[in-house]
């Protein structure tokens, strides 16, 4: 085989390796999460859709009034 050419059965080998690759133990009582601090960003997105059924509540409300 030259040596410009791609050896895919290389890359198959170390995609394999990838996979088959055992993760890390973890300590007993920790958590793992993948996204951060999602729970900060979950609670902004609830005061943000809180405030803006009540700025809707009260266009309607003067609309009606």
């Amino acid at each position: 085989m030259a040596d410009n050419e791609h050896d895919p059965a290389g890359s198959t080998q170390m995609f394999r390796a990838f996979v088959e690759e055992t993760p890390a133990p973890q300590a007993p009582g920790s958590v793992n999460t993948y996204g951060g601090n999602n729970g900060n960003r979950t609670g902004k997105i609830a005061v943000i859709a809180v405030v803006a059924l009540a700025v809707l509540g009260a266009v309607i409300w003067l609309a009606v009034k």
